[in-house]
C-alpha cells in the first residue's frame, strides 16, 4: 500500500503522486456506490499494479474540500482580480472570501496588472479587514515573490474571473510550468478558457498549488453554499461585534439595534463588504437546509 496525494483527475482516471513517481490509477467502485469521488489534492492510499498503473483503494480524512473548483484539503485560496477586462468586482472576491472563510481556508487577495493602472483605493478595503493582499505584474514580476513566500508548506489554489492572468501569474512564479494563456476578448470582456482542469503543480519547499478553470460570474447555485446564520463568521471584520445586537436574532441586513449596522455608519465597516453581505444573506436565503446539505457534499 502506498500513501500520496491526487495531483490530476481527468476521464476517469487519478494521478497520484507518490513521492518517486506520479501513478495513473483508477477508483475502486466503492466510490462511485458512495457517491464521494476522489477529487484533487485528496490524499489517498493506492496499490500499485504490475504494469505500473494502479487503483485508489481509500481517501484519508479531508480538512475542506470545495464544489467550484474541485479541491480538496486546501491551505490557501489566492482570490486573483485584474485592472481591467474585467475590472475587480467586490462581489465576486467577497463571496470567495466567504466561502474560504466558512471552510477554515486562508483566503489571500491578489491584484494583478499593477503596470496598467493603481489598485490602492480597493486594495485598501482589504488590508482594513486584515486580509493579505498582494498588488502585483504578471507581465513586469512586480510583486510576486511575496506570493512565492506564501507558497511554501502548503497546498494553495489560484480563482478569480476569467482573463485575470492566474495562468500567466502562475507562469511568472513558475516558468518550468508553462501553462497555456488565452488572450481577452475585448468584446466578451473576458478571456477564452484556457484551463481545461484542476492540477496540482510542485511549487518546490514542500508546496502544491492549483491552476484551476475560470469563470466569468458567481453563480449562488453552483458554488460552494454556506448556511446562512453561518455568513456572519465569514465576514472576518465582523466578529468584534457579534453579541452585540440588541435582539439574538439579528441577521445584521438592517435590523433595529444592529451592532454591525452601528459599525458601518460610524465607518469602522466597508459599506461594499456590508453591502455584499446583505446580497450574499439574501441569496442564500431562498435555500432551505436540506437544499444547502445537498450542495455541499
Amino acid at each position: 500500500m502506498n500513501k500520496g496525494i491526487i495531483v490530476k483527475a481527468l476521464s476517469g482516471f487519478y494521478y497520484v503522486d507518490i513521492g518517486e513517481a506520479v501513478i495513473e490509477c483508477r477508483a475502486r467502485g466503492l466510490f462511485r456506490k458512495s457517491n464521494d469521488s476522489p477529487l484533487v489534492g485528496d490524499n489517498v492510499e493506492i496499490d500499485v499494479l504490475p504494469d505500473g498503473s494502479g487503483v485508489v483503494n481509500s481517501i484519508l480524512p479531508r480538512k475542506n474540500s470545495l464544489k467550484r473548483p474541485p479541491i480538496a484539503n486546501i491551505d490557501k485560496l489566492f482570490i486573483v482580480s485584474a485592472y481591467s477586462t474585467p475590472a475587480p468586482n467586490t462581489f465576486v472576491i467577497d463571496s470567495m472570501t466567504a466561502i474560504a472563510e466558512d471552510k477554515n481556508i486562508e483566503p489571500i487577495i491578489v491584484f494583478n496588472k499593477c503596470d496598467v493602472g493603481s489598485f490602492d483605493d480597493i486594495a485598501d478595503i482589504y488590508k482594513k479587514c486584515g486580509f493579505r493582499v498582494y498588488v502585483v505584474s504578471a507581465a513586469t514580476g512586480e510583486g510576486i515573490d511575496g506570493i512565492r513566500e506564501e507558497l511554501k508548506n502548503s497546498v494553495s489554489v489560484f480563482a478569480g474571473n476569467t482573463g485575470v492572468g492566474k495562468s500567466s501569474l502562475l507562469n511568472a512564479l513558475f516558468s518550468d510550468l508553462l501553462l497555456k494563456t488565452g488572450d481577452v476578448s475585448e468584446k466578451l470582456g473576458r478571456g477564452r478558457h484556457t484551463t481545461r482542469h484542476v492540477q496540482l503543480f510542485s511549487s518546490g519547499d514542500n508546496g502544491f498549488v492549483a491552476d484551476t478553470p475560470g469563470f466569468s460570474s458567481i453563480d449562488i447555485e453552483e458554488s460552494d453554499l454556506i448556511f446562512k446564520e453561518n455568513l456572519q463568521f465569514a465576514f472576518r471584520e465582523f466578529s468584534d461585534y457579534i453579541g452585540g445586537c440588541k435582539f439574538t436574532s439579528c441577521t445584521h441586513t438592517g435590523e433595529r439595534g444592529c451592532a454591525i449596522s452601528s459599525a458601518l455608519e460610524r465607518g469602522e465597516i466597508e459599506a461594499s463588504r456590508y453591502e455584499n453581505y446583505k446580497r450574499l444573506y439574501s441569496e442564500l436565503s431562498k435555500f432551505k437546509e436540506w437544499e444547502i446539505k445537498g450542495k455541499t457534499k
